[in-house]
């Protein structure tokens, strides 16, 4: 099958979906490092399933990244949020979140051995067919997938939600093998258009089959009901944009992982 670029603009506003959490508390490790994942499988479930990694906000493994996994769960899928931080730890202060993410950022090797224990802990449940995989995740956990997809991860498709775009290093393009998803924020105003275009231009390149999906109006966190909480300006709600999108990605992952 070739691939394919496709650009998708959207203005948008509208609600929000509550799901309990059934899942558990999964321990694993990076190292030393002990990792406190969290597991939702359908309830349902009858031989293995497709699985995907829900990668957190810059937040930790909070309630959010849990509603999401379970949203899957009900969609059909097993879902694992994996612990970057370690231990489990959350926190609702940007500052200390900041820290933590920073700590990614700044050392890549972290970060993507980090993601990577996370994929293969999902991967060799016995619940998942290791042969479907993929990955999402929310603004820094959008960032995490696409590293996921530059290190060259086996993934089928990745969805990122106001994830942060950082470009791809040199060649790295060229290594990306699931198809992408990217969900944007159209007045997002850590990731403006010309870091975005930035994103893009090597992808559109290497001809990664890429959806790339403008909500006009939307700013960072769109699809997050607690964003309006936080008190940052950056960042808001936009119940429309976290409805649509969410609706693309389910559709995406019901497609790709159907194999």
């Amino acid at each position: 099958m070739g691939r394919s670029w496709y650009v998708v603009l959207f203005s948008v506003f509208c609600g929000s979906v509550v799901v309990s959490h059934a899942g558990e508390v999964v321990e694993y490790a990076d190292g030393d490092e002990t990792l406190k994942g969290y597991l939702a499988v359908p309830a349902d479930a009858d031989g293995p399933l497709p699985g995907v990694l829900v990668v957190p906000e810059w937040w930790g493994l909070n309630d959010y990244a849990r509603m999401r996994a379970d949203m899957l769960a009900e969609a059909g899928f097993v879902a694992f949020a994996p612990d970057m931080y370690g231990e489990g730890v959350t926190t609702t202060d940007p500052k200390q979140a900041g820290e933590w993410a920073g700590a990614c950022y700044g050392d890549q090797q972290l970060w993507r051995r980090r993601a990577t224990a996370g994929l293969k802990t999902l991967a060799s449940r016995p619940e998942v067919d290791g042969g479907r995989v993929a990955a999402i995740g929310f603004c820094f956990g959008g960032s995490t997938a696409m590293q996921l997809a530059y290190a060259g991860a086996d993934l089928d498709a990745v969805v990122s939600f106001h994830g942060g775009l950082e470009p791809a290093d040199d060649g790295e393009a060229e290594a990306v093998r699931p198809e992408l998803l990217v969900l944007h924020g159209g007045a997002d105003p850590l990731v403006p258009a010309e870091k975005a275009a930035a994103f893009v231009a090597p992808l559109k390149d290497a001809g990664v089959t890429m959806t790339f999906v403008e909500f006009a109006g939307a700013k960072h966190a769109f699809s997050n009901p607690a964003a309006d909480s936080y008190g940052l300006p950056p960042v808001g709600y936009d119940a429309r944009a976290a409805e649509q999108s969410w609706s693309m990605c389910v559709a995406t992952l019901e497609r790709v992982l159907a194999k």
